[in-house]
């Protein structure tokens, strides 16, 4: 059967599939990594904590507030139609030309690269030094294709209807879930007989900076401000994706009700996880090491090899067969989040271009009641990235993207109080204005170290011109469909 605008989405999701695909999305592979780097930056157990619990907190305020605006529109392609409704067709456009083209597309690449590095453990070959051709800057290696290769299975799979996509959502992201309940009853049960928690909370707020050579700086006042916001690029890009619910509301029964729940448990179980996981870490790994350690107590959460923290812990419990244990958990944990990031994707795309904003193709569901061409092109565009940087490049450019539209749709919650006083609102946010105001003050704070600090300015400025790009894209595109 060919495609129909016709066709409808079906609601066939409940509460608790919401919830996965909230919690399912955001556990990537950013638990088991980014800690090392953010000791690195801060060199506390205290500051690292915090950070943690601070990117916590900001990231349950923010779906605390969402929950409003999926309350009064529960439509297929969520946060874009928040956008659209409270501030305009110009911004709506802006933002789904950034998720497509980098916030969206560069997370299922980043993560589809987490994949292949820990398929590596067991499959050595798609390390990326195996390069099959060099295109000017751009490398194609086996592990490359082997990514690439994940993100279409995963597509296709979803082409074959929601029932098929929910079914892997939930198979591993409860599997994930699991898996890591276990690695945090095993770290604190290990941390609690051998000190190494008590010991790496000793001095726990004396921060500091750690280079890959080893040395280490002491800072403070004004450096520990700045050293904690890039901190918190890798604990937000690991809390990330929990918005992808709202882009499939059209197929959740009774959305105005399950979004915002399922928003609130999903970021919270998150949340709670990761603090514990972080936790189970410092439990089982000393904080501070030097790169060049004969081992992973002397190397540390700072300096794990390739920065995989989760197997360097696990492996002072299970020794040699530690490293097969995290891969294999990592590898579960990176695919389930790809589905749900797959999934849900297609769906803006399609209210796009249903209103004549996005290449019309994307605007038809199939047979199975799914948008599989916006399935396809949201595919290639994500496969083309996977070839064009690092997994560090890529966090970059998505988290800097996603902070930015996430202040703007919750401040399209103020607008909308006020343009629309009696619009039905069967979910207010909670402790507004104060909430979204806290929310709004502090991301914006983190977006403005990202773009001073010399580290990630490059790669956040690059994040901030293709969102402006979008602006004479959307002329053109308006321009044409008149024409």
């Amino acid at each position: 059967m060919s495609d129909s605008t016709s066709a409808r989405f079906k609601q066939s999701l409940g509460l608790l599939d919401a919830t996965m695909l909230v919690s399912g999305a955001m556990i990537g592979s950013g638990i088991f990594i980014v800690s090392a780097d953010m000791s690195r930056n801060v060199g506390s157990t205290g500051w690292l904590l915090l950070t943690w619990l601070i990117t916590g907190l900001v990231t349950v305020a923010a779906a605390l507030s969402y929950g409003e605006l999926a309350g009064m529109m529960p439509k297929a392609g969520g946060q874009y139609i928040y956008i659209q409704r409270a501030f305009g067709p110009l911004l709506s456009f802006v933002y789904g030309w950034t998720v497509f083209m980098v916030i969206q597309t560069g997370t299922i690449a980043a993560v589809a690269v987490a994949f292949t590095k820990f398929s590596a453990v067991f499959f050595p070959i798609l390390n990326p030094e195996n390069i099959l051709v060099t295109l000017g800057s751009i490398k194609v290696s086996v592990g490359s294709l082997y990514a690439i290769a994940s993100i279409i299975l995963l597509t296709f799979i979803n082409t074959k209807g929601i029932q098929s996509g929910k079914m892997i959502q939930n198979t591993f992201t409860i599997a994930k879930l699991v898996a890591l309940f276990g690695l945090i009853v095993v770290g604190l049960g290990y941390g609690f007989k051998s000190g190494m928690l008590s010991q790496n909370l000793e001095n726990a707020w004396d921060a500091s900076k750690a280079t890959s050579e080893g040395g280490i700086t002491a800072i403070g006042g004004m450096a520990l401000v700045m050293a904690l916001g890039v901190s918190m690029i890798g604990s937000l890009f690991s809390s990330d994706a929990w918005n992808n619910v709202t882009f499939i509301a059209g197929e959740i029964k009774d959305p105005k009700r399950n979004i915002p729940r399922s928003l609130f448990l999903g970021t919270l179980i998150v949340t709670v996880i990761y603090l514990l996981a972080n936790l189970a870490y410092l439990s089982i790994l000393p904080l501070k090491g030097t790169p060049d350690g004969v081992d992973v107590l002397a190397k540390g959460i700072q300096f794990a090899d390739y920065d995989r923290v989760a197997t360097a812990a696990m492996s002072v419990i299970f020794s040699d067969s530690a490293a097969g244990i995290m891969a294999a958990l990592i590898m579960i944990s990176t695919f389930g989040c790809n589905n749900g990031l797959i999934l849900a994707g297609a769906r803006l795309y399609y209210a796009m271009a249903q209103d004549g904003l996005f290449l019309k193709q994307a605007s038809t569901l199939n047979e199975n009641g799914v948008p599989a061409k916006a399935l396809w092109l949201q595919c290639l565009w994500a496969s083309l990235l996977c070839l064009s940087g690092t997994y560090g490049e890529l966090l970059n450019y998505c988290t800097f993207g996603s902070l930015l539209f996430y202040m703007v749709t919750i401040a399209g919650i103020f607008v909308l109080r006020r343009k629309e006083p009696n619009t039905e609102r069967p979910y207010k946010a909670v402790g507004y204005p104060l909430v979204p105001i806290l929310y709004l003050v502090v991301t914006f704070g983190i977006c403005l170290i990202l773009l001073i600090d010399d580290k990630t300015r490059f790669d956040t400025g690059m994040g901030l011109l293709i969102a402006a790009i979008g602006v004479p894209v959307y002329y053109f595109t308006t321009k044409t469909r008149k024409a």
